[in-house]
């Protein structure tokens, strides 16, 4: 297939996403397919081509692509384009997505994942990997995604949204210490914990400064564990252990800061109840083709769900494809399968 990766974009985490992507071109390529990676902002000047048909034929990915800790804002994502506009899509890129059989979503974060990216290629009958629209933007949404959860009877920290609009001056309905994060972004991006008030209050503007609604939730004290599901089949479980601190961008995307235990030491029935909360929350949220679910474990062996992730990274150090190896998939037949997974939603007409 011609396969068109999309990544970078105008998130904060654009370099994640042009990891996740290069990685991902190399192995759809690997395994046959005609992929070129695309950055959905800076675009692809098809001058240098003599069809669009032809930018298929090369790979068009950097050499290396490491992940910088900088967390980019919009001034250092504008400064890349030289023409001086600020639009989401860059030159070519709606041009390329339509001359592909399917365009490969490697996008994380903001944008990439809230459902605007995934709603312009549905207006523009363009078939994509992941979520569609709504799914994606109340995934990405912690606030609306906690209370389908809720009403859904997946368990979930307590949480309370605060508006930027209301301050930071804020008192909460549960003790200290909390969780402050941005209500819609990932990569622990903006994300603080707070042990008193002058902490929460630091927290809250600190996650105002990337987006005008933060969560605050109760802090659950456990072991942390992620678990993928790819096309309806649920993955091991990863543990994910922090040699200090706690599990932030800079662990996330770092070697060396942390330890990934997969499938991990859990009793079968904790395992599979697991399982089984991953797969119910895709249903409830919606998702479809694969994603991600964040879990935490307490002392007493009970399940709540930080989480869902509509595009996980896929970056050497991303969990997704570390569960998919210790199920005796290799990175190639990961992302293959995602590909085919999806063809086959659109074939059905089951596509979201």
């Amino acid at each position: 297939m011609k396969i068109c990766v999309l990544a970078g974009g105008r998130s904060t985490e654009r370099n994640v996403s042009l990891s996740s992507g290069t990685r991902i071109t190399k192995a759809l390529r690997t395994a046959g397919h005609d992929a070129t990676l695309v950055d959905l902002f800076l675009g692809y000047d098809l001058s240098t081509v003599a069809d669009v048909n032809d930018v298929f034929d090369d790979a068009n990915i950097p050499d290396t692509m490491a992940i910088s800790d900088a967390v980019l804002t919009d001034d250092d994502i504008n400064a890349l384009r030289t023409d001086g506009t600020t639009q989401l899509f860059g030159p070519g890129v709606l041009e390329i997505a339509k001359a592909a059989d399917i365009v490969y979503l490697a996008l994380h974060g903001g944008d990439g994942e809230n459902g605007k990216v995934q709603a312009y290629l549905d207006l523009n009958n363009i078939r994509y990997t992941g979520s569609g629209a709504l799914a994606s933007g109340m995934t990405m949404n912690k606030v609306i995604s906690k209370k389908i959860m809720l009403q859904s009877d997946i368990p979930t920290a307590a949480f309370k949204e605060v508006l930027r609009v209301n301050g930071a001056k804020q008192t909460m309905p549960f003790g200290f210490p909390m969780i402050v994060k941005p209500t819609s972004g990932g990569s622990s991006v903006g994300m603080t914990i707070a042990h008193n008030q002058d902490e929460l209050e630091a927290g809250l503007a600190e996650a105002f400064r990337f987006d005008p609604s933060a969560i605050v939730e109760e802090y659950i004290t456990g072991r942390e564990f992620s678990l993928g599901v790819v096309n309806g089949h649920a993955l091991p479980a990863i543990e994910i252990k922090v040699h200090d601190g706690w599990y932030d961008f800079e662990h996330k995307f770092q070697p060396g800061h942390t330890d990934f235990i997969t499938p991990p030491e859990l009793d079968d029935d904790t395992h599979k109840r697991m399982q089984d909360i991953a797969v119910r929350t895709l249903d409830v949220l919606e998702l479809q083709n694969y994603a991600r679910v964040d879990f935490l474990l307490d002392a007493e062996n009970n399940i709540f769900v930080i989480e869902a992730n509509n595009l996980p990274g896929m970056t050497p150090l991303s969990l997704l494809p570390q569960e998919a190896e210790a199920d005796g998939m290799t990175y190639e037949e990961l992302v293959d399968s995602i590909v085919r997974g999806k063809i086959d939603l659109y074939e059905k007409g089951l596509n979201n």
